[in-house]
C-alpha cells in the first residue's frame, strides 16, 4: 500500500532524516513523539503535500487517502452538507456518512454554528466520503474535553472495525491514544527526525510502557560503577 524511503540528507530536508517503513491494509498506526520533532511534516509527505519527499515515499497507484488535518478546514461559507458534497459525495451517502459520526441533524448547519467536537466530526466524515484506504489522522483529539475525546475515539474504533482493511496512521501526543486504537507503533526522535521505534503493539508491549522507555531511556552505567 504504503512504502517510505525517507534520506532526508540527501533531499535537503531541514526536518526529516532516514525513514525507512511499509503499511499495509488493516494496519492501524499511531505516531509519537516529541512536540515539534516533525510528526505533522512526515504525516503530510505521506499525504503527498511535501514535495521535498516526492519520490521517496511510493503509494500504489490509485491509493485513495483521507486525511484529517488539525484544524477542520470546513469552508466557513457552506454547510455541512455541501462541504461533504464537494468531495464528491452524493445526498444519499451523505446523510449516511453524517449519521455514522452522529451529526444526521447537523447537514444544513455553517462550520461555525457547530462546536469543536461536531466540527471535527463533520471533517472526519468529508475524509471518509471518498471512501480511503488509508486514514490520516493529525492530533484528532487535540483541544477536546476527555468526554468528546472519548467519544470521538470510540467512533474511530467502530469505523475501523467496521472496515478492516482501511489502514489508519493517526499522530498522536498521548500514548493511551495508541493503546485504545493502534496495532502498530511508530516513535520519531532525533533532528533530523528518525523512525526510533516501529513494531506492533500487544498486551506486553503497550504504546505507554514503550513510550516512557523511549523519552526516559535508561542512563548508561559509569564505568566506575560497573568496575568499582
Amino acid at each position: 500500500m504504503l512504502e517510505l524511503r525517507i534520506d532526508g540528507r540527501a533531499g535537503g530536508h531541514p526536518i526529516l532524516g532516514t525513514i525507512a517503513a511499509r503499511v499495509a491494509a488493516g494496519e492501524r498506526i499511531c505516531l509519537l513523539g516529541p512536540s515539534g520533532v516533525g510528526k505533522t511534516t512526515l504525516l503530510n509527505g505521506i499525504a503527498g503535500l511535501d514535495r521535498r519527499l516526492h519520490g521517496m515515499i511510493e503509494r500504489r497507484a490509485g491509493l485513495r487517502v483521507g486525511y484529517l488535518f488539525q484544524e477542520h478546514r470546513l469552508l466557513p461559507w457552506r454547510t455541512v452538507r455541501q462541504n461533504l458534497a464537494m468531495v464528491g459525495a452524493s445526498n444519499v451517502e451523505i446523510d449516511a456518512l453524517l449519521a455514522q459520526v452522529g451529526l444526521a441533524d447537523a447537514a444544513e448547519a455553517l462550520p461555525d454554528q457547530l462546536s469543536l467536537g461536531m466540527a471535527r466530526r463533520a471533517a472526519l466524515a468529508r475524509s471518509l466520503a471518498i471512501k480511503p484506504e488509508l486514514l490520516l489522522l493529525d492530533e484528532p483529539f487535540a483541544s477536546l474535553d476527555p468526554e468528546r475525546a472519548a467519544e470521538l475515539q470510540r467512533l474511530l474504533a467502530r469505523l475501523l472495525d467496521a472496515q478492516p482493511r482501511m489502514a489508519m496512521i493517526c499522530v498522536t501526543h498521548d500514548a493511551g491514544d495508541a493503546d485504545r486504537l493502534a496495532n502498530r507503533l511508530w516513535y520519531l526522535d532525533g533532528a533530523p527526525a528518525e523512525l526510533r521505534w516501529d513494531q506492533p503493539l500487544s498486551a506486553r508491549a503497550s504504546a505507554s510502557r514503550i513510550a516512557e522507555r523511549l523519552r526516559n531511556p535508561a542512563p548508561r552505567p559509569h564505568p566506575a560503577d560497573t568496575f568499582g
